[in-house]
């Protein structure tokens, strides 16, 4: 069984020496991958010298990485974490673990429940973090603790299936999103966070970042649930019609006369676009099935060529 850790950097030349190194003692038999992403401080350098298999991504962001990591590596099982050293190696190995031993598709390093919030000392990114977490436990009807960490480990199903689309640092919500639609297995283990050490900048920016994580949420709640999405639509538009159209019919049963003639058009069109959204959500949520049915081949197909390879 071959275990890959995949290391991203940004400009990481005072932490990266020590994630390698660490790394490399705590799974001496795993191949160590870092990707530079531009970076300009001699972070690549840093990286090989300790021993690192250096490759870089040209297109800037974590989401460009995490698409060039997956595609190029091949290995059993894959430890995904930052260079900025705030995940200890220590716990790599009990991610390797569920893995490769317990038929887990993605590990998950959970830092809320235990020192993230006394560590991090970025308060909104405290309170977007438990945001994040309850709007995808609510939407999806799942209960995971913490859905941004860059501490993971995945099987190679995930990562030979997973379609990265996201560009930067919504890439985890993209991950959590799509292990909880297409039903892969996810366990959370819960692991020591440590902020950055004196001197090593954070890459994210917590405004812009953040609404481009609620936006992947919104984006990818409705690709994986049309009905619920475009029935939610339906249904309000619904009230807003009837609430604005019983008084009118009411009067009209009475008097005999149609009173407030723009607002009955206006209602009109409005009941049109409900029955409209109502019926996008019914043939979205069919060909969402059919999608289901083909993602299912298309992991089924991987193991084939997974075996054989084994096999040869």
């Amino acid at each position: 069984m071959k275990t890959a850790v995949l290391i991203s950097c940004y400009n990481e030349a005072k932490t990266v020496k020590k994630v390698v190194e660490d790394f490399k003692q705590a799974l001496p038999h795993a191949d160590i991958y870092v990707y530079d992403n531009n970076s300009t401080d001699g972070t690549d350098e840093i990286a090989r010298a300790a021993g690192a298999i250096v490759r870089y991504e040209y297109k800037q962001g974590k989401g460009n990485v995490v698409r060039a990591m997956f595609r190029d590596i091949e290995a059993d099982c894959y430890i995904m974490t930052d260079g900025d050293d705030t995940y200890p190696a220590s716990f790599a190995p009990r991610l390797e673990r569920l893995v490769l031993e317990e038929g887990t598709d993605m590990a998950v390093g959970d830092r809320l429940s235990s020192t993230y919030f006394t560590e991090n000392k970025r308060p909104f990114h405290n309170m977007g973090n438990v945001l994040v977490r309850g709007l995808i436990n609510r939407l999806f009807c799942a209960d995971l603790c913490d859905i941004m960490t860059g501490l993971r480990g995945f099987s190679r199903d995930f990562v030979k299936s997973f379609p990265v689309v996201s560009k930067g640092f919504e890439i985890e919500t993209e991950m959590t999103i799509f292990a909880l639609d297409n039903n892969f297995r996810v366990v959370e283990e819960p692991i020591e966070y440590r902020d950055r050490p004196e001197g090593s900048e954070s890459k994210l920016n917590t405004y812009s970042d953040g609404i481009k994580v609620l936006l992947t949420i919104f984006r990818l709640f409705r690709d994986a649930k049309p009905f619920a999405f475009f029935g939610f639509i339906a249904l309000v538009l619904a009230v807003i019609f009837f609430a604005l159209f019983i008084p009118i019919f009411v009067n009209f049963l009475h008097t005999g006369a149609v009173l407030r003639y723009p607002t009955l058009i206006m209602l009109s069109g409005l009941g049109v676009v409900a029955i409209i959204d109502f019926f996008c959500g019914v043939i979205l949520s069919v060909l969402k099935k059919q999608y289901r049915d083909n993602f299912e081949r298309h992991l089924y197909l991987i193991r084939m060529l997974r075996e054989r390879d084994e096999n040869e």
